[in-house]
């Protein structure tokens, strides 16, 4: 086999593991087919990151004066020396956390002792300015970017006033999980906003902690920004049985007919007329909405939004997914890729609509894959460089003033989203992970946004090798995709709660 011959065949093979890992996470619910603006302390936040380093020392950061220098224009690098200089700046400007557990609430008190997230306070200053702090994940299947995150979303609640939590999940979904968040189980909470992938122990600590904060004044609450509902029922407040019969039989008309694209456009306009008689009786049973959701104060405004949604997924995107489903089988990606396109521009126009129409003021923390946050993913090498995901969509004022936070691992074992466990490729040198893992610490957070570029840190400003998932290579310039970094040594599979 000739050499272009084999380089076609891994291409091909890159694709399609990258296309079966991005489908997963957008048909796992196929069978059902369904004024804040903060100034930015630049100097502070500068002071803080890239002034002086942090030496990591016995897994605390201390300051002391970095001495690495810019390159001379007349001096190339070796190889070699490029890997020296980066190791050695590293070490001296990331960030070893103590922990990634999840913290208890004291006893009687209701919040968590502020000394336990000591090693967290770095990153007030980076963040004091940001209305929306995303928090990535390379894959869903990592135990340990589940404890790491509902840690930080702890401290972001707790000591810097972020007291919404938006999910890549349902939008109608997360505000009936909401609506009966303490009358409930966190379990169940867990299982009817969330997607099966994130249904673990790992997870359940968070939906204890938003449980708890129920009563304060400030409580955390959940929202949803995805478009795919499938759990919340419509029976559970809809006070007209023969709606009710409608819509189930609209529902099991469109289950049977997911696959099948002349199937799917006969029964297409029914299922929409349907939605639509629904969506008007939202208003006029306000009460009976409080009433069963009394946890979700704007619960009326949601359930207008989610079956708006529900009706503009069953006229567009179903149909485009059938469609991109019977291309992909003939090798053509088109269409899928549409698909995946179409599903983020409804994320990122459900995430601004909860941020000035439920939430106008306030600060929003974002719990989605990496992928969807990124901030120029369309860039990214080894990716469908023709679509651009919710990160990249979203208003240039959002960006401006948000903090993209992803989530990577060094070794170990996933999970995909099936519950399959994959082992962690092995790092190339070089890579994104391999620099970032000589800081020889458990968990390094390394800043980004606020570098200058310096003879130590020139990795950041040009491309450079990652694993998506695990094992999926791709090559991108990370500071133009990302604010901070957050990798883990080692991870595990999760383990799930069924």
């Amino acid at each position: 086999m000739n050499k272009t011959k084999m380089q076609a065949n891994k291409q091909s093979t890159v694709w399609r593991g990258r296309l079966q890992a991005m489908l997963l996470t957008v048909t796992m619910t196929a069978t059902v087919m369904t004024a804040w603006l903060g100034p930015v302390n630049v100097a502070q936040a500068q002071a803080a990151t890239a002034g002086t380093g942090t030496a990591i020392q016995q897994g605390v950061a201390t300051t002391q004066q970095s001495t690495v220098q810019p390159a001379p224009a007349d001096k190339a690098r070796t190889y070699p020396q490029a890997m020296a200089d980066w190791t050695s700046w590293i070490k001296d400007n990331a960030y070893a956390l103590d922990s990634i557990e999840p913290e208890k609430i004291e006893f009687g008190s209701g919040t968590i002792a502020k000394k336990e997230f000591d090693d967290l306070q770095m990153l007030k200053p980076l963040l004091q300015s940001k209305r929306i702090v995303y928090l990535g994940e390379s894959t869903h299947g990592a135990a340990q970017f589940n404890s790491a995150k509902t840690r930080l979303i702890q401290f972001l609640h707790q000591e810097m006033g972020y007291n919404v939590l938006a999910f890549e999940s349902g939008l109608g979904d997360v505000a009936a999980a909401q609506g009966k968040l303490t009358s409930g189980t966190v379990e169940e909470a867990m299982k009817q906003s969330i997607f099966p992938v994130w249904w673990t122990e790992e997870t359940l600590p968070l939906f204890h902690y938003m449980k708890d904060t129920q009563s304060q004044k400030q409580p955390l609450r959940m929202a949803g920004f995805d478009m795919q509902d499938y759990k919340f029922k419509v029976e559970e407040w809809l006070n007209d049985e023969g709606l009710i019969k409608e819509v189930q039989q609209a529902e099991k008309n469109l289950r049977e007919a997911r696959d099948d694209l002349k199937a799917y456009q006969k029964v297409k306009p029914n299922a929409i007329k349907t939605f639509e008689k629904v969506k008007q009786q939202v208003k006029p049973s306000a009460e009976r909405l409080k009433k069963v959701y009394p946890d979700e104060p704007h619960i009326v405004k949601l359930m207008e939004r989610a079956l708006k949604v529900k009706i503009d997924v069953i006229n567009e995107y179903n149909e485009l997914s059938i469609r991109g489903g019977i291309d992909a089988k003939q090798g053509k990606y088109d269409t899928i890729l549409q698909s995946f396109a179409w599903r983020d521009k409804m994320m990122a126009a459900n995430l601004v609509w909860l941020a000035e129409e439920v939430y106008p003021t306030e600060k929003i923390i974002v719990w989605a894959h990496n992928d969807h946050i990124r901030k120029a993913h369309s860039e990214v090498e080894g990716t469908p460089y023709t679509v651009k995901f919710m990160g990249e969509l979203m208003p240039e004022d959002y960006k401006k003033y948000s903090y993209v936070l992803g989530l990577y691992m060094a070794s170990g074992e996933t999970a995909d989203n099936g519950g399959n466990k994959v082992d962690v490729a092995k790092l190339e040198q070089g890579s994104m992970e391999s620099i970032l893992s000589a800081s020889n610490q458990p968990y390094t957070f390394l800043d980004l946004r606020y570098q200058r570029e310096t003879r130590g840190n020139s990795w950041m400003f040009e491309p450079v090798s990652t694993y998506s998932w695990g094992y999926i290579p791709e090559s991108m310039n990370v500071r133009e995709q990302y604010d901070g970094m957050l990798l883990i040594d080692k991870v595990q599979a999760p383990k799930y709660v069924k």
